[in-house]
């Protein structure tokens, strides 16, 4: 899949933490859930517009379809194309249940936590400006969310294997920030929060995988 591309980047996240970066144009940001049962919730931005942010509403609408796959396009509020999905082991992302929260694992669960989704986005968008208002409805990476014909909807337990991946081309300069979710309360992390891999691969610059 990424012969005659280099591997830019290559960094563990660990099991609770998050990560943000820019994404050049054409890279290519690979995510891989290394032990499995692992979600990943995810937001991206127009890298020079941040206010221009990915837009749930309009990627399902467009696609037609509240899940993500291969060949799905992750629109911005102004309908700019950011970034689009050129591999998934998995076929099927969650794009309606966004991340956890302390407030809401008060209201699901009825438990006090101190680490989420949420604080996670908050932690890591604060270095580039970006506030509360810039954590809107996010994708989940490798969580199965099944929606039943009367509309009910809930977290799944899937077994996923490990190694399942999920590689994004950046449409344009782009801003990503995930968050490796620490969610212990229903079965989206298989009840054991795990590290994942992220890579970045660039075209034209040979064909070496080593990490920088």
């Amino acid at each position: 899949m990424f012969e005659g591309r280099k591997c830019i980047h290559h960094e563990i996240v660990p099991a609770r933490q998050g990560w943000a970066r820019r994404v050049e144009r054409g890279d290519t940001l690979v995510i891989t859930d290394l032990e499995g049962q692992q979600a990943v919730d995810f937001l991206c931005f127009d890298a020079d517009d941040p206010a221009d942010r990915y837009s749930a509403t309009n990627t399902i609408k467009v696609q037609g379809n509240v899940h993500i796959g291969l060949g799905s396009v992750l629109y911005a509020d102004s309908g700019k194309a950011l970034m689009r999905v050129v591999e998934d082991t998995i076929g099927r992302h969650d794009t309606i249940y966004g991340c956890c929260s302390i407030a809401n694992n008060r209201l699901r669960y009825g438990v006090e936590t101190t680490q989420s989704c949420y604080t996670n986005f908050e932690g890591i968008l604060a270095p580039f400006g970006l506030g509360r208002e810039a954590i809107v409805a996010n994708i989940n990476w490798f969580m199965s969310v099944p929606i039943l014909e009367d509309g009910s909807a809930g977290v799944a337990e899937a077994a996923r294997q490990p190694g399942s991946r999920v590689g994004l081309l950046a449409e344009t300069d782009v801003l990503v920030a995930l968050s490796n979710c620490p969610q212990m309360h229903n079965p989206c992390n298989g009840y054991n929060p795990t590290p994942i891999l992220v890579q970045l691969y660039r075209a034209g610059e040979g064909s070496d995988t080593s990490s920088v």
